[in-house]
């Protein structure tokens, strides 16, 4: 079994790794049809000459660097290069609005930004204009045209680099920065108003690399890791699992050419492990649910059994009479499931939101291992992570990560110890003196750990809704239930102080238009609002959802949404979490007009 060995700064173990790996393939992006790589040593030789660019710019030791951009090699290569200047790295979604942009930059109080393209700039530099840190410079990955730069000094990512060649020995040899340094800058997503900087230091992220590598070491075993890097890299989970985690492996890393090409470069890429969110695989759910629908029964009687199999070793009580069908299952339908993920994959870490069980059984049972992580930004951001040796349980979220203290407070809060808890927030102190308290982080999150020492999250604190009669509901939970069923694709829970549930629910479109073929209705999603047969048709769904809960969970009404909820509209965040006070906004008054009668 490998430890990852100890480094004192990030910009430290990634020269380790390039001058271990050399001229080996490091990043990887697909250009022409084609997968290009950039070794580790051109890694190393590009890092060297940005960073000391950024300095021969004037930027100094704690200066902050904002840094808008893709998934792509020049993410990793900036985000490092900005590292081994002294600075601080500011990471920022490519989705943020103008609006977005300006806050970040006038809190962080960055003087420099390097952005990837002319079209995300459009966005950016009348945010630039705007800010109060004074004089700023940009930095553009991509060659885009820039005119007049009015009150902002511009260059060019590679000519930089081309201008200021140095030694990377050099350059890794000035990297003294200790552990409780600050490393960045990572903005919440916000599912609850304006974005908050969790100041992450260089120990935090090691922390999290150090416990991230000893579970694959000990239940999986250490060996020439590939990675396909697609969620956000400004989003923490990515930052660290995607990037960081990937650097300490000495692993490769993918680069995605985006959502609607994922399911081909995993089978191009063939990863060994992926991080992913839990929405992506509600939806691969669904869609091998339907695959396998269409090819008859046979098909869909070897699902069912895989599912039932998978269930009952889910709950430890799987019979003997089950192994037969289990050993044919292994050289029928999954080993096909295994190749629509390149056929190698080790294990995928589902975290950034609640996974629902029946998602991860439903993989477990066709053959794919699948870890459920838990964390939040504040810690760097993983806590703990299921895993083979502790026992797999969908319904947890694993043990914690090694040097994790984890503790429940008396009224269930999580609370959580280490060198992975952040410093605190940039610039709030109000907030920060909020959930820091004795070195303790309060997550926010209500839990419990079980006998095996896993970690079972049961809600979010600040979103369990109380009815009117002081019973507590948990709404994460009865929306995840309702997203598993066929017709509805996104929702939304309400009854704050109200005497039952009611919610906004986004009905599926594949089935919305399946539904209209099957009863010759038109497609017109304004007219279908108003439709009782397809309202009807949807409190189908809504019912099989209360006959699993409580009655004080059950849902006696809903609404239907204007549309989905996105990341353009604002009611997603850009991790794919809703954000409940922009729905609340917008649909309250329809949702508060459901109570009329009190019936």
């Amino acid at each position: 079994m490998r430890k990852l060995e100890r480094f004192e700064n990030l910009v430290a173990m990634f020269f380790a790794r390039a001058k271990q790996k050399g001229e080996a393939p490091f990043l990887w992006r697909k250009q022409g049809g084609a997968w290009q790589p950039i070794s580790w040593a051109e890694a190393a030789r590009q890092v060297s000459a940005l960073a000391t660019a950024l300095q021969a710019l004037g930027l100094k030791r704690g200066d902050r660097v904002m840094l808008v951009a893709e998934n792509r090699p020049e993410f990793c290569i900036s985000d490092l290069a900005i590292m081994a200047a002294g600075c601080i790295t500011v990471p920022t979604y490519t989705t943020n609005t103008e609006r977005d942009h300006q806050h970040i930059l006038d809190n962080s109080g960055a003087c420099a930004t390097i952005v990837s393209s002319e079209k995300l700039a459009k966005t950016l530099l009348p945010a630039v204009l705007r800010a109060t840190s004074g004089s700023h410079i940009v930095i553009g990955i991509d060659e885009f045209r820039q005119g007049q730069a009015g009150g902002f000094e511009f260059h060019q990512l590679q000519a930089l680099i081309a201008a200021h060649p140095a030694n990377p020995e050099i350059v890794a040899a000035n990297a003294t920065f200790r552990r409780e340094d600050l490393a960045c800058i990572i903005y919440t997503s916000g599912t609850g108003g304006s974005p908050r900087g969790v100041m992450q230091h260089h120990g935090a992220i090691l922390h999290n690399c150090e416990g991230c590598v000893s579970v694959i070491s000990e239940d999986f075993g250490w060996d020439d890791e590939v990675f396909l890097s697609f969620l956000p890299l400004s989003h923490a989970y990515e930052h660290t699992g995607g990037q960081f985690f990937p650097i300490a492996l000495g692993a490769q890393i993918y680069y995605s050419e985006g959502l609607e090409k994922l399911a081909s470069n995993i089978e191009e890429v063939r990863p060994t492990l992926m991080v992913v969110v839990p929405r992506l695989f509600e939806v691969l759910r669904t869609r091998i649910t339907k695959t396998v629908e269409k090819q008859g029964k046979f098909a869909n009687y070897l699902l069912g059994r895989a599912v039932n199999i998978g269930l009952r070793k889910a709950a430890g009580r799987m019979p003997i009479t089950d192994r037969p069908m289990d050993l044919f299952l292994n050289a029928t339908l999954r080993p096909k499931l295994a190749k629509r993920f390149g056929g190698r994959i080790k294990a995928m870490v589902s975290g950034g939101a609640p996974l629902n069980p029946e998602v991860g059984t439903f993989f477990e049972s066709l053959g794919l291992t699948f870890l459920q992580g838990y964390g939040q930004t504040e810690s760097a951001p993983v806590i703990s992570c299921n895993r083979p040796k502790a026992g797999l349980k969908m319904d947890t979220v694993g043990p914690p990560l090694d040097n994790t203290e984890v503790k429940i407070a008396e009224d269930g809060e999580i609370l959580v110890r280490g060198e992975l808890v952040m410093h605190g927030y940039w610039r709030n102190e109000a907030e920060t003196a909020r959930v820091l308290k004795d070195g303790w982080l309060h997550t926010g999150d209500i839990g419990l750990i079980d006998e095996k020492g896993r970690i079972k999250i049961t809600d979010r604190k600040k979103d369990i809704i109380v009815n009117d009669k002081g019973d507590n509901v948990a709404p994460q939970k009865i929306e995840g239930m309702l997203t598993l069923q066929p017709e509805i694709i996104q929702a939304m829970i309400y009854g704050d102080k109200k005497p039952y549930m009611t919610a906004v629910l986004v009905p599926d479109p594949e089935w919305t238009q399946e539904w209209c073929a099957r009863t010759g209705t038109k497609l017109d999603f304004k007219e279908l609002a108003h439709d009782p047969e397809y309202k009807a048709a949807l409190g189908q769904a809504v019912e099989r959802v209360n006959k699993d809960i409580s009655v004080i969970e059950r849902l006696r009404k809903f609404i239907l949404a204007d549309g989905p909820f996105t990341i353009e509209n604002e009611q997603l965040t850009p991790s794919l979490k809703i954000r409940r006070h922009i729905l609340k906004q917008v649909y309250s008054a329809r949702l508060d007009a459901l109570y009329g009668d009190k019936a």
